[in-house]
């Protein structure tokens, strides 16, 4: 199953994402940096939302299966999707989300969905 190794892999991947946390009328950006070779955790959310590549090469992997994308590209995650994000070349990545939770420390805890 995807979630289990990609759980696997990010507990071994401690690199910094220099997450920017962006909050502004109800809408959520998590800005993070992913530097070529690693990988952003595999996760789902109970609701459809877009993700910005605005910089960089990287491979989305769904359970359904891999895409490459090319910076610029906003993409759309679907709902109950596990997913995960791997730098082929260092990227910069916006999640987007409508929430009206402003705290960066709970913001993770109210948007992604358990198992």
């Amino acid at each position: 199953m995807i979630a289990e190794r990609m759980r696997d892999l990010a507990e071994r991947d401690q690199t910094d994402l220099r997450t920017v946390h962006h909050f502004s009328a109800g809408v959520y950006a998590k800005q993070m940096h992913l530097p070529a070779g690693h990988m952003a955790v595999s996760h789902k959310h109970a609701y459809d939302h877009l993700s910005i590549l605005a910089a960089g090469v990287a491979v989305v992997e769904t359970d359904h299966g891999k895409q490459t994308y090319r910076a610029p590209a906003c993409i759309e995650i679907k709902a109950g999707l596990n997913h995960a994000i791997t730098a082929i070349e260092d990227v910069t990545w916006f999640c987007i989300h409508a929430t009206n939770e402003t705290d960066p420390e709970k913001v993770d805890r109210v948007l992604i969905q358990g198992d």
